[in-house]
């Protein structure tokens, strides 16, 4: 008989999408006869979170939806008090939280509310995801977590189980930074990366069955997570994945890209199709056309089988004609692509992305003529941006004419070549735990202050759809005033009854447009 395990995940309010890495490792500890049950933040209106889909609908970057018309409602009841519940039923001997850095604050509150718990049971905690692995020393600084797993958990978590099982020491299990009664951390070595092709389907009966769900263009569409690819192989100096590959290069000389096999792939999804009603596909690599042709074809003549619309993100540079149209005729429908920045310079010097504007303008009218529908992120608020500057994402938006467009705080979380920058420009300190890229900037820039992001942010779909006619009124719209809120709100009245498709009423009708809900800039596993 094995162990009992609890994962917590501290989710943002309103972020959806199941966690595959929990799910994942939930089949990794069944399979070793092991008790594993989840705490699962999202649907409660914690005090700590905000609600990022919901700051999408408000900022016009979704379609507004209704989670009640597919039965789906926020649990009314407390979460101290169901989770203080759940632990006392289910005595875990482990408790597991999984956390990027924008979920550590609540992450910490769930666990002040087991500490009683914990502390009379002497049970261990462990924290894993990319926060932990990027900033180890901050997280075991938190007086509830005794451990934090560095870099990739699957092996880490099935050899420390079998561990606290046989009732061992597990001082030696790879991966982890560990608290000594002296004070001191032990640092343990880190292993390669997992052959991701030996891995189990995730255990998506771990979680209610309300969490298939996820909103989509002001639809609620049965949807999970499929893994081709782990890891990334650009270099964006505001994301976590250069850093990730670095990491595993230096410790196991070892590379962290890694794609499974289509077999297991088309496993997976006939599985979802034919035993969990799947109706929409979500593949969550970085860059889904991160391949080659060989392996563009190898999914195709997978994905002919499968027969559901879905969803991709990629980079602007590597779409053409014939893969677009190679994956329209099996079944994209939506891509989700990262423009980040509109000013060439700015953007090649301070993100790392060398491509032309005009480049990425004539790649992004391909899609709308195999009838794919797409979106562009944009980010603003990085160090050393103007409002001047900004504006060029603003006016490349307008040319590119996407089906939705958004547009993001700058994070600089830990793990990112930019966190550094804004260490070093005394921006931000170390310790500083940031949040999410849909709540205010973290630090104050005196040439971009934080009331023109927000300003910006507030009315940038307005700026990119609205006749420059209009500019005017949306500069005063950008105000956080009555004044300023009124006319933004007659602006987003206006811009609702002329570009916002009404979604059906029949969830069961065919997919119409779908709004992208990710940002893709920090990894969860």
């Amino acid at each position: 008989m094995g162990i009992n395990i609890l994962f917590v995940y501290p989710n943002t309010f309103g972020m959806n999408m199941l966690p595959p890495a929990i799910a994942l490792f939930s089949s990794l500890l069944k399979e070793q006869g092991h008790n594993v049950e989840v705490f699962d933040a999202t649907y409660y209106q914690t005090d700590y979170g905000i609600d990022s889909d919901g700051t999408k609908m408000e900022m016009l970057n979704v379609v507004p939806y209704n989670m009640d018309g597919r039965g789906i409602n926020l649990r009314t009841t407390n979460w101290r008090t169901d989770l203080v519940e759940q632990v006392d039923r289910f005595q875990p001997d482990l408790i597991a939280i999984s956390s990027t850095e924008d979920m550590w604050e609540l992450g910490m509150h769930i666990l002040d509310e087991i500490k009683e718990y914990k502390i009379k049971n002497a049970v261990p905690v462990i924290a894993g995801g990319v926060f932990p692995t990027f900033a180890p020393d901050i997280c075991l600084s938190a007086p509830l977590v005794d451990m934090v797993c560095v870099g990739e958990g699957e092996n880490t978590l099935i050899d420390l189980c079998a561990k606290l099982q046989a009732g061992g020491n597990y001082d030696d299990v790879t991966n982890l930074w560990i608290k000594q009664p002296s004070g001191l951390t032990k640092k343990n070595t880190v292993t390669k990366p997992v052959d991701i092709n030996e891995l189990p389907m995730i255990d998506v009966e771990l979680f209610e069955d309300a969490r298939l769900y996820r909103p989509m263009s002001g639809r609620i569409y049965r949807m999970l997570p499929i893994e081709t690819i782990r890891g990334c192989p650009y270099k964006c100096r505001f994301c976590n994945s250069p850093q990730q590959m670095s990491f595993y290069k230096e410790e196991t000389d070892s590379k962290f890209l890694r794609k499974k096999k289509m077999d297991l792939v088309y496993k997976e999804l006939r599985y979802f199709k034919d035993e969990l009603n799947l109706e929409y596909a979500y593949f969550w690599a970085d860059t889904f056309l991160a391949v080659n042709q060989r392996e563009l074809d190898e999914f195709c003549e997978m994905y002919s089988e499968i027969k559901l619309p879905f969803w991709m993100q990629t980079r602007p540079e590597t779409i053409t004609h014939a893969n677009i149209k190679q994956l329209s005729d099996v079944g994209l429908h939506r891509i989700s692509f990262g423009l980040e920045h509109g000013n060439e310079k700015f953007r090649s010097e301070m993100l790392d992305r060398q491509w032309k504007n005009a480049d990425i303008i004539k790649a992004l009218k391909i899609p709308h003529q195999y009838g794919v529908q797409f979106s562009v992120n944009n980010i603003t608020g990085f160090p050393k941006e103007t409002r001047e500057i900004a504006m060029d994402t603003i006016e490349i938006n307008r040319e590119i004419k996407a089906d939705n467009a958004n547009l993001y705080t700058f994070v600089p979380f830990h793990g990112t070549p930019l966190r550094k920058v804004c260490e070093d420009l005394g921006l931000i300190k170390h310790e500083t735990i940031t949040k999410c890229l849909t709540d205010k900037p973290v630090f104050e820039m005196p040439q971009y202050p934080v009331h023109e992001i927000m300003g910006l942010r507030k009315c940038f779909v307005l700026y990119v759809n609205l006749p420059k006619s209009r500019w005017n009124d949306i500069k005063r719209a950008e105000a956080d005033t009555p004044e300023g809120n009124r006319i933004f709100e007659e602006l987003k009245q206006e811009y609702m009854e002329n570009y916002f498709q009404a979604p059906s009423d029949n969830p069961n009708a065919e997919i119409a447009q779908v709004a992208d809900l990710e940002y893709g800039v920090q990894q969860s596993s």
